[in-house]
């Protein structure tokens, strides 16, 4: 693999060493659409060739906003070969950020999938001086389409072919190739400016770690237009794995099952789901059926798969049974096979990642950010470099060392090339040594693997003092089948509190259970028997926390927390300003911003205190 040194160097790697009828794949009207290895090559260099003909130059920047179909790679491929940098952005963002973008980054052209996608972008297009060219995917009427352009590209490719020749001779592995616009939790996105070096020494070593190979097929459903999905698509075509794009969300699981996948890419929260359900439907199952399930799940949450072999027999013998039982019909619903699933984005409970294993479904938790193309460490279970709740071993290449206050930097060929027209803020995070300032606070275990413990940004003081790390307290309550989202607040406070987005589905059964009456989930969450279940839920977690750190006051939102209603970024992390805006009426009541009582020199506020002694009962 080490001719790859530039992004389209993989079109001849695959056409060479690879060359299969099902490189990429889509469906349209209901049946998956192959293309070869070839069609690949083919299709990429024809667009190359119409974008040339329609007038876009070296340099230019074009904005692509586009579900994940093999068209995508056609385009970024073609933009690669010509020199000209690629804009994805997400299809979740505001008007005012996609009008931002579209200005800062000087989009020549947009590249849009489909009319409601176009519909979402217009309104932005609209607010500029100069518009850029518009070309779909899809058939719309009234729009050109890339259609046109290939279309182009092959009546031309005579006339362009030589100069498309001479752009891929004279680009260098440290030229610009695309800009990522970061999601954020606050303000304006910035340009992430990376390089073919940038991407293509991060995805090869990443791709050493895959023990998937040519013969296999992954599903992808993640945004290509997130730098960690689009790594791992270029990480397939470097081992020849086949890619089938997922019609959406809602169709992974049977689109799973009708390629027999071998594995995917997924943030924590797909994962989560996948276990609630299967929790879930072992909840109506009665006697010895009930008794094995549970036990699966018993057996599954303390499984170390790097020491399985020095297990005892028992402890075999019961994996053995339960996979032949329970592990193999899980195993089923996502098309029958062991499974390698790279997760990121951000932590996922260590009790999963044993479970999925005991299951066959191995995950490999990893860490990255934009600004490192994305990654910096992963765990390999395949070749037993793992530690179940940290993110693994520093990558192959990469250089990762500690600041004087925790912070991770990390140096190498994987760093960005800097802030798209924002020199100072890109001195900032890199120093002058070359070292880039992640933001992240972390420690090594057993002197090999990363842990992330925080965000340094987001570790606040307690009035006291006290130094509060939220994120590991909200990593440690979602392990709670109760607890769905958890916001920790408190800076500049007494005292460490929680806003709450229950899991529904769990505390609905809970309360059909006890027989709770309730017209919607704004009446569950405010009845008494709610509040008491998850005092004693917060309780038991309140044991393993420092005393300052123990969550003494909670509020239950009725909410669900998701990048549509601006709760969460599009990489599903906590927007923590917008949840603190929308809730500041709970948090006053939290802490009681105080009104003059009669009579009295306190004022009383309505609040749910914990108890945290150590001898209260454990959770019912």
């Amino acid at each position: 693999m080490a001719e790859i040194t530039r992004i389209f160097d993989l079109l001849d790697h695959l056409v060479e060493r690879y060359p299969k009828d099902d490189m990429l794949a889509g469906k349209v009207n209901g049946e998956w659409v192959k293309y070869s290895s070839h069609d690949y090559y083919k299709y990429a260099h024809y667009l190359a060739y119409g974008l040339c003909e329609i007038g876009l130059k070296e340099g230019d920047r074009v904005v692509t906003m586009s579900a994940n179909c093999p068209e995508w790679n056609f385009i970024d491929m073609a933009l690669a070969m010509s020199g000209i940098i690629h804009v994805p952005v997400y299809p979740t963002l505001s008007t005012e950020n996609y009008a931002y973008i579209l200005q800062h980054s000087e989009a020549q052209a947009i590249f849009v999938s489909t009319k409601v996608l176009l519909g979402r972008l217009r309104p932005a297009i609209d607010q500029l001086e100069v518009k850029p060219q518009v070309f779909t995917l899809a058939n719309i009427e009234g729009e050109h389409r890339m259609l046109e352009i290939l279309k182009a590209g092959i009546a031309n490719r005579e006339k362009w072919m030589p100069e498309i020749e001479r752009r891929k001779r004279e680009i260098k592995p440290d030229d610009w190739v695309t800009m990522i616009y970061t999601s954020g939790t606050t303000g304006l996105p910035k340009g992430v400016m990376l390089s073919h070096r940038n991407l293509c020494s991060n995805f090869l070593a990443h791709a050493e770690v895959n023990p998937c190979d040519n013969r296999h097929r992954f599903l992808s459903f993640l945004p290509l237009n997130h730098i960690y999905e689009r790594s791992m698509n270029y990480h397939y075509q470097a081992k020849g794995i086949s890619i089938y794009y997922a019609e959406n969300m809602g169709t992974i699981q049977q689109n799973m099952q009708e390629i027999q996948a071998d594995g995917f890419c997924a943030v924590p929260r797909v994962l989560e789901m996948v276990h609630d359900k299967l929790y879930a439907a072992g909840k109506d199952f009665r006697g010895m059926r009930k008794r094995i399930y549970d036990w699966a799940f018993r057996h599954g949450e303390r499984y170390d798969y790097t020491l399985m072999k020095k297990a005892d027999i028992f402890y075999q013998l019961g994996q053995w049974f339960l996979d032949k039982a329970v592990y193999s019909k899980w195993r089923e619903k996502f098309g029958g096979k062991r499974l390698t699933v790279i997760t990121g984005g951000s932590s996922i409970q260590p009790r999963m990642v044993r479970l999925f294993a005991a299951a066959g479904i191995y995950i490999y938790e990893g860490y990255g950010l934009s600004e490192t193309s994305p990654v910096i460490a992963v765990n390999d279970p395949a070749h037993h470099q793992v530690k179940i709740g940290t993110v693994g071993p520093v990558l192959s290449g990469v250089e990762m060392k500690f600041d004087d206050d925790g912070e991770i930097l990390t140096r190498g060929p994987h760093v960005m090339l800097g802030y798209y027209k924002d020199p100072e803020y890109t001195a900032q995070v890199i120093d002058s040594d070359g070292w880039f300032h992640t933001g992240d606070i972390g420690e090594l275990v057993g002197g090999r693997y990363l842990k992330i413990t925080d965000r340094k940004k987001d570790i606040f003081k307690l009035s006291a003092g006290k130094y509060v790390a939220p994120q590991l307290i909200e990593n440690l309550l979602r392990g709670s089948e109760y607890i769905e989202q958890v916001m920790i607040i408190g800076e500049n406070e007494k005292q460490v509190a929680a806003l709450i987005s229950p899991n529904f589905n769990t505390l609905h059964y809970w309360a059909l259970k006890y027989h709770l009456h309730y017209r919607d989930n704004a009446e569950l969450i405010a009845l008494p028997q709610v509040h008491d279940k998850m005092r004693k839920v917060l309780d038991e977690y309140n044991k393993s926390l420092a005393p300052h750190e123990q969550i003494k006051q909670f509020r239950l939102v009725a909410d669900e927390w998701t990048p549509n209603n601006g709760m969460l970024s599009p990489t599903l992390k906590l927007r923590r300003a917008p949840i603190m805006e929308k809730y500041k009426s709970l948090i006053a009541d939290i802490y009681g911003r105080e009104k003059p009582a009669s009579g009295g020199l306190f004022s009383a506020f309505k609040s749910v205190e914990l108890p945290t002694m150590p001898w209260v009962k454990k959770n019912q």
